[in-house]
């Protein structure tokens, strides 16, 4: 009994080291997992205190009677119910009838923009894969409308837009003498086309720089052998590029469309507070509907009516285009 004594304690000793290595293991391996987690942490709070709060609110507020009468303290306005929602899409009435046509008003106005700044951005990015003098320059002036601050590029339009000295109507009537007088840019019908031209010429070059990004992916030996079998370049751009670009399509199609039809500053800096009924975007007229008329609980339920459309198309458009990328594996 004394000599297996002395060995069972050696035996405890030799095994403790093991012992506490295994939760010392355990430790670093739950802060390994766990540091990706905490660093995110700060921009998750910033998320939620930037975006997720004032959403909830807003939707909070779409169902309460909140006019300028309560916006000292709002949680004391009445409860509405879905009666802001009522109003809204009633369109047998003056507020529904205004709503609906600044939806279409929106609709079209994305739809012409999404469209040609694609088409721009497409053909100048294809265009520039060619190896020329002075193709780095031209990349770089192709991004100048991007990389401008948005007031600052909007405010030289208004600028270019004005109807006795600006240089549209100078070089249209003036010089071209394509108009029999001066048009009004700014109000009007010509308003949708002036509020239209700014909106691509700031929006292409983003699908220009993303179109550019996805060509390099493109192997050019597929170009080598489709022009040896004899195809064009027409028909290079159909059965290559076009094809190859689908995914990367696919994202800069859906990009657009969410920040066109949620643009607010381009036509609030060019038309202001109060913009024409041609040009009449659905994100100002939310914000007439609150700030202006001061119906604050109208103008949220609004805003909750326009995101639940973009949730829609923007689940639509995602299943679609899944399940396309599906059929063609």
């Amino acid at each position: 009994m004394t000599a297996t004594a002395p060995a069972a304690e050696a035996t405890v000793r030799k095994s403790s080291p093991g012992a506490a290595r295994g939760p010392r293991r355990r430790t670093g391996r739950i802060r390994r997992v766990g540091l990706p987690y905490l660093l995110l942490l700060p921009a998750l709070l910033l998320e939620l205190l930037v975006h997720l709060v004032p959403m909830v609110i807003g939707i909070v507020m779409s169902f309460k009677e909140l006019t300028q009468f309560y916006i000292r303290d709002w949680s004391t306005a009445p409860w509405a119910g879905l009666g802001n929602y009522s109003v809204s899409v009633d369109f047998d009435a003056p507020v529904g009838q205004a709503l609906l046509h600044s939806f279409l008003v929106t609709v079209a106005f994305t739809v012409l923009s999404v469209g040609l700044c694609w088409l721009i951005g497409t053909a100048a990015a294809v265009f520039m894969q060619d190896t020329f003098r002075g193709r780095g320059l031209l990349r770089a002036l192709f991004l100048v409308p991007y990389a401008l601050p948005v007031y600052a590029a909007v405010i030289t339009w208004v600028f270019m837009f004005q109807h006795d000295n600006g240089l549209v109507n100078h070089v249209l009537h003036d010089q071209l003498g394509l108009t029999d007088k001066p048009s009004f840019w700014l109000i009007g019908d010509n308003s949708f086309v002036a509020l239209l031209t700014v909106s691509v010429w700031k929006g292409w070059p983003f699908a220009f720089l993303i179109v550019m990004a996805g060509l390099q992916n493109i192997p050019r030996e597929l170009y080598e052998a489709a022009a040896l079998d004899g195809a064009g370049m027409v028909q290079q751009l159909r059965r290559i590029t076009l094809p190859s670009l689908r995914p990367v399509n696919q994202v800069l199609v859906l990009v657009l469309f969410l920040w066109t039809f949620n643009d607010f500053n381009t036509p609030y800096v060019l038309f202001g507070k109060s913009a024409p009924e041609a040009a009449d975007l659905i994100s100002v007229h939310i914000y007439q509907a609150s700030f202006v008329t001061w119906n604050f609980g109208t103008g949220s339920a609004m805003s909750v009516l326009l995101l639940l459309f973009l949730l829609v198309v923007t689940g639509v458009y995602l299943a679609l285009t899944s399940r396309g990328r599906r059929t063609a594996q």
